[in-house]
């Protein structure tokens, strides 16, 4: 039951302002979102300026000092209420949020958002070249810019708490560092192990062409099945699959199609549908608030990984859906079984790009990019030397050197937006993933045989109810403790990966 008192008149004001930035925000997403999928290449310096003008008005609105009165009147008013409330937490996270934002000057809004549409346009001709000296200057002048966000936002370790914190609130360097440790105990000697196996599954069916409206076909059906309401949603291309949301009532994904490479598309778009999930479930109550996105980076990066992996790599899935991908490319599978196909879509092998990574070593990109993140943060490497480092990095975590900076350095849009400190999200969303499936599972022991049966619908309504629905209303660790009863940990995720990959790699675990 969603508790609420009549609101006053400090609060319905308060709700007013925080809507209107909330439309900033969204029209913001909204001309990012265009400049991804439809704005012509010649647009980009007139976009700069849209997104830095829609920025720093939002920013403006938001520090004013008329929204920290209204902030301070309303906590006054919700302070009767319980914890979990809409108001109580409407008013506290914006609180939080304000507090943070008002040490950030407009100018430095302004100028970010600037340099960072013209490094999307730089990096997307950069990869598209592999070219990473035409990109370079963009990225010194976004990682500089950076460091002063980071300086003005203040933290009390070290200056990539700071960037943490936006996606991963109240998450420090030191806890992800920890987190990090324990699920690098585990996961490098499993990988280890089944490199040792050599590579025993024959994955060639993969080699063959799919065409591209097959694919495309095939990924509609199957967001339509976990079900992606489209009338308030859609799918379109773009360089680097995304989702955006401008609310539960309009969100979109994008995905990318190669005819000879059939899981791109596939794993890409179930990815991202687990992501529009999220954001298409948040209350309508939480409309035009702080509230209506996801409780964290990591815990949205858990709702993609758990349908993209958990459920779209697990053999109850392909055991009902094989069958039914035969039919849009009867050529290409007419010889090609459930088992085939489950061990081929979880083969093991490191590999050079990390969106097309398999479950196991894919974590080992995210600690690679995590450790440069770092080191720039920390002046410890400059950006020229930036291609140098990810090879080495690359070379050490999965044995692997890019050939070329598009297939290496350039490969992830993130750091041309400003992103640092995200990358980290990747990691705790696979953890996540697995302790809310496991807590799922618990509670609806019928979980496989549905899944088995294409029948999706159960496992939606479970993590709406426990997830989705609440939207920004709780911190990730409170979260994570509401929904488990436990806080994040990897041994969920790696008990998961222990007995999958034992029984298809037939590793030894007696010892």
């Amino acid at each position: 039951m969603r508790e609420r008192k009549p609101t006053s008149n400090s609060l319905a004001r308060l709700k007013e302002q925080l809507g209107q930035i909330s439309d900033l925000s969204n029209v913001a997403s909204l001309l990012n979102w265009d400049q991804q999928v439809n704005m012509p290449p010649g647009g980009s310096e007139a976009r700069a300026h849209h997104l830095s003008t829609v920025e720093s008005l939002e920013h403006t609105l938001f520090v004013a000092d008329e929204t920290g009165q209204l902030l301070e009147e309303a906590a006054e008013e919700v302070i009767s209420l319980p914890y979990e409330s809409d108001d109580a937490s409407l008013v506290r996270v914006a609180q939080r949020e304000y507090e943070k934002m008002r040490r950030v000057p407009e100018s430095l809004v302004t100028e970010r958002a600037q340099a960072t549409s013209r490094a999307f346009d730089a990096w997307q001709k950069a990869r598209a070249e592999s070219d990473f000296e035409s990109f370079e200057p963009h990225l010194e002048r976004v990682l500089e810019l950076t460091i002063q966000y980071a300086e003005a936002i203040g933290y009390d370790e070290e200056r990539y708490d700071a960037l943490l914190d936006r996606y991963e609130p109240e998450m420090k360097t030191s806890q992800l560092i920890a987190v990090f440790e324990e699920l690098k105990s585990g996961l490098i000697p499993l990988v280890e192990a089944i490199t040792k196996q050599g590579q025993r599954i024959d994955d060639s069916l993969f080699k063959r062409r799919y065409p591209d409206q097959a694919q495309w076909d095939f990924g509609t059906l199957i967001l339509e099945d976990i079900g992606f309401d489209f009338e308030h949603g859609r799918q379109d291309r773009s360089t680097h699959p995304f989702t955006a949301s401008f609310s539960p009532l309009d969100v979109r994904l994008t995905t990318r199609v190669k005819p000879d490479r059939f899981q791109s598309a596939l794993f890409g778009t179930i990815h991202e549908g687990g992501h529009a999930l999220y954001d298409q479930g948040i209350h309508p109550d939480l409309i035009r608030t702080p509230l209506c996105t996801g409780a964290s980076y990591g815990v949205h990066e858990s709702q993609s990984r758990l349908w993209e992996n958990l459920i779209a790599r697990s053999r109850a899935f392909w055991s009902h859906y094989l069958p039914v991908l035969r039919e849009f490319f009867p050529d290409q599978l007419t010889d090609v079984d459930v088992d085939t196909f489950y061990r081929a879509i979880n083969r093991v092998q490191p590999s050079l790009i990390r969106v097309e990574a398999d479950e196991v070593t894919y974590s080992l990109h995210i600690f690679l990019r995590f450790e440069l993140e770092q080191a720039l943060l920390n002046d410890e490497l400059d950006v020229a030397h930036l291609p140098d480092a990810w090879n080495a990095k690359m070379e050490k975590y999965l044995g692997v050197v890019p050939p070329d900076d598009a297939r290496g350095v350039l490969q992830d849009v993130h750091w041309s937006g400003g992103l640092f400190g995200y990358f980290p999200s990747y990691a705790l969303g696979n953890l996540l993933a697995a302790q809310f499936y496991d807590k799922a599972f618990a509670e609806m022991p019928a979980l496989p045989n549905q899944i088995g049966a294409g029948d999706l619908g159960p496992l939606l309504t479970w993590l709406r109810e426990h997830i989705h629905q609440h939207g920004k209303k709780f911190t990730p660790a409170e979260l994570v403790k509401r929904v488990t009863d436990e806080k994040m940990t990897a041994e969920s995720f790696l008990t998961y990966l222990r007995e999958k990959y034992s029984q298809i790699y037939e590793l030894d675990t007696s010892r």
